[in-house]
């Protein structure tokens, strides 16, 4: 497992030259057949245009792209070349063009195709994948504020939280946060409570723009 930098959702761009219209669509996309189904969705919607260009990365290093027709190299290499300098993995960017009548040259359509891409990145909401530790944590009701602001300190994702004769807390920190909240929990409760380790996850923690 490792960070990695993703996004929450769709986003688009959308970029016009000597009347053909560039329409830059960024899809969430965490496997092959995944992004084998949003193409069709996406030449469906998009059926009478007449180029869908698509490049896609996946968080495996997996990489694909189309020209869908386009001159070799004017197309989908740069706009894969948008995401790969984005940062972005596990997602798909589509270019959808309508052809205005007018050429555009080689020159035209790499740029026509980057600068549609990089709209839809630069629309899209990026969202940090980090390494993260789960704990839970059993403690007191007179206890369970002080715990709350430790949690809230460190930028700890609570995940449920249980009431009965005592409070239970589910947790996760960023891997490198662990060994300082653990201190600190010592610290602010006289070594009398202990966070019991559950598992290793990888879980969304702050949007990076």
């Amino acid at each position: 497992m490792g960070d990695y930098i993703t996004i929450s959702e769709i986003s688009t761009g959308e970029y016009s030259e000597k009347h053909s219209r560039f329409i830059a669509t960024l899809y969430p996309c965490k496997t092959e057949d995944e992004a084998a189904t949003i193409l069709k969705e996406h030449k469906s919607k998009y059926w009478d245009a007449r180029h869908n260009v698509y490049a896609y990365i996946l968080k495996d290093n997996t990489t694909r792209f189309s020209d869908d027709g386009e001159p070799h190299g004017t197309a989908a290499k740069p706009i894969l070349d948008v995401l790969s300098f984005s940062g972005i993995t596990d997602a798909l960017l589509v270019v959808t063009r309508y052809f205005g009548g007018i050429l555009l040259g080689t020159g035209g359509l790499v740029r026509a195709y980057s600068t549609s891409a990089k709209e839809a990145v630069n629309n899209a909401k990026p969202v940090t994948m980090m390494e993260c530790d789960s704990f839970c944590i059993v403690m007191p009701y007179s206890e369970q504020g002080k715990i709350t602001n430790l949690l809230k300190e460190f930028d700890a994702l609570i995940e449920n939280t249980e009431f009965s004769q005592d409070v239970r807390i589910e947790f996760s920190l960023v891997c490198d946060k662990t060994q300082d909240f653990h201190k600190k929990l010592c610290e602010i409760s006289s070594a009398k409570l202990k966070a019991e380790f559950v598992t290793k996850k990888i879980l969304p923690i702050f949007a990076k723009k």
